[in-house]
C-alpha cells in the first residue's frame, strides 16, 4: 500500500469561491495570531506554548465578537493550521528547517479538510459548508476502491486554484525486472549525463522567460503601492512565475519517470543542494535545474516501482577518477570539460567519466554493502598506504 496524492485544477462557482476565500483568511488569521503568541510567550516569559493550549486560545477567540466570523468556516481547517504550525516547531527545535514565517495573503493560501469536513459521493468531493461538488477538472481518474483520506484546497499568487487528492493506492505498481543499470552525473549545461554516454539537456526554463518576466517586474515596481494598478500587474508576474514551475515540474516528472522505468539501478551522488545554493553565483542556475526534486522524486519512485536507487557519497572525487586505470589526477577545475589520464593516457569526457565512477561506486554499495570514503580513509589513518592507483577504491 503506497500514500498518494493527485493534484487537480478546479474552478469554483462564486459562491464557493466567496466561502474558500473567506475559510483561507480565516486559517492564515488563525495562524499568525497563534505564532504571534507563540513567539511572544518565549521572549516575554521564556515559555514554550503547547499545541494543546493553542487549542484552547482558538476556542477562546471564536467566542469573541471581533473574531466571531471565525464561527462561519468549517472548523478542521483552521485546527490543521494549528497541527501543520506544531509541526513547524517541532522541525525548527530539531535544526531541520529555520523559524516558523507569518503566511502573507498576496501567496494565496491552503486549507487542509480531513475525512470529517469533506464527502466523497459519486465520484465528485463536497466540502463542508457547500451545498454542490466542487467542479474539479478530472485529468485522471482515482484508482479503484481508493476513497481520499485527506484533501488540500491552495490558492497560488496567479488566482488558480487546485485540490490536492491524498488517499492509500492498494495497486501493485512493480514493473516486470531489468538488467538495465545507469548511474548519472547532474550537471547545468547538460542537465544529467548518464554512464551509458547519454546527455539530457538543461531546458533553462527560467532563462527562456527571463525578459519577458524582467519587463513586466520592472512595470510592477512603478505601480503605486495598494493601488488596483499594482494588483493587476502583480498578477501578471505571478503568471509568468508560474508558466515557469508548471514546465520545470513537469519535464522532472517526465524524467525521473523515464529513467526509473527502464533502469533497474539508479546511481546518483548525494548533493548537499541547499548548501550549493547559498553561493549566489550558482543559486539561481541550481534552482533552476532542480536537482534537489529530481533526487527526491527519483527515489520515491524507485519504491513505487520495485526498483532501487543508490546515493553514494558527495565526497567520491567521481571526476577526478579515471575509470579505466583508477588513477586520480590532484587537480580537475570546472573549466576543464575533457582530459587525459597521465596514467593510461586515456581520453575522458568530464561528466561520462564522472556518471561511470558513479555507478561503479553504486554497484559496490548495492552488492555488498560497501562505504565510499573521502581520501581520509580509516585505513590511511592506521597507517596503511594505498597505491596512487587505488586511492579511492571503496572498501568494503
Amino acid at each position: 500500500m503506497t500514500e498518494k496524492a493527485y493534484r487537480y485544477r478546479f474552478y469554483p462557482t462564486p459562491e464557493q469561491e466567496t466561502l474558500l476565500r473567506r475559510t483561507l483568511g480565516c486559517v492564515r488569521l488563525v495562524y499568525n495570531k497563534t505564532l504571534d503568541a507563540r513567539t511572544k510567550g518565549w521572549y516575554e516569559h521564556q515559555k514554550r506554548v503547547s499545541y494543546k493550549e493553542t487549542s484552547s486560545m482558538l476556542t477562546e477567540w471564536k467566542k469573541k465578537d471581533e473574531l466571531f466570523f471565525l464561527n462561519e468556516v468549517s472548523s478542521v481547517p483552521l485546527q490543521q493550521g494549528l497541527r501543520h504550525l506544531q509541526t513547524a516547531f517541532t522541525n525548527f527545535f530539531a535544526g531541520r528547517t529555520k523559524y516558523p514565517n507569518f503566511k502573507k495573503k498576496r501567496n494565496g493560501g491552503s486549507a487542509e479538510f480531513t475525512k470529517s469536513a469533506f464527502k466523497w459521493k459519486n465520484g465528485q468531493i463536497y466540502l463542508a459548508k457547500c451545498q454542490e461538488p466542487l467542479p474539479i477538472r478530472w485529468s485522471r481518474q482515482l484508482p479503484a476502491n481508493c476513497n481520499p483520506s485527506t484533501v488540500t484546497v491552495s490558492l497560488d499568487p496567479s488566482n488558480r486554484w487546485h485540490i490536492s487528492i491524498r488517499f492509500n493506492d492498494h495497486r501493485n505498481l512493480s514493473l516486470p525486472s531489468t538488467d538495465k543499470q545507469i548511474g548519472f552525473d547532474l550537471g547545468v549545461t547538460s542537465l544529467i549525463t548518464t554512464s551509458d554516454g547519454k546527455k539530457i539537456a538543461n531546458p533553462k526554463h527560467f532563462k527562456k522567460l527571463k525578459k519577458k518576466l524582467a519587463k513586466y517586474q520592472k512595470a510592477l515596481s512603478r505601480k503605486q503601492k495598494g493601488s488596483n494598478n499594482r494588483d493587476k500587474a502583480r498578477l501578471k508576474v505571478a503568471r509568468i512565475h508560474a508558466k515557469i514551475k508548471d514546465a520545470r515540474r513537469d519535464f522532472t516528472h517526465k524524467l525521473t519517470t523515464q529513467l526509473v522505468s527502464e533502469n533497474q539501478l539508479i546511481v546518483f551522488e548525494d548533493l548537499a543542494v541547499k548548501n550549493m545554493v547559498k553561493n549566489h553565483k550558482l543559486a539561481l542556475v541550481i534552482s533552476d535545474a532542480n536537482w534537489g526534486e529530481i533526487i527526491r522524486q527519483i527515489k520515491y519512485k524507485a519504491e513505487w516501482y520495485n526498483r532501487e536507487a543508490v546515493s553514494i557519497d558527495r565526497c567520491f572525487p567521481s571526476s577526478k577518477l579515471c575509470s579505466v586505470c583508477l588513477n586520480r589526477v590532484e587537480s580537475l577545475p570546472l573549466n576543464i570539460r575533457e582530459w587525459d589520464c597521465p596514467s593510461c593516457n586515456t581520453h575522458h569526457d568530464r561528466d561520462i567519466n564522472a556518471s561511470i565512477n558513479i555507478l561503479a561506486a553504486g554497484l559496490a554499495v548495492s552488492v555488498c554493502g560497501a562505504t565510499v570514503r573521502p581520501e581520509e580513509s580509516k585505513s590511511r589513518k592506521a597507517g596503511v598506504k594505498n597505491s596512487p592507483k587505488r586511492e579511492k577504491e571503496t572498501e568494503t
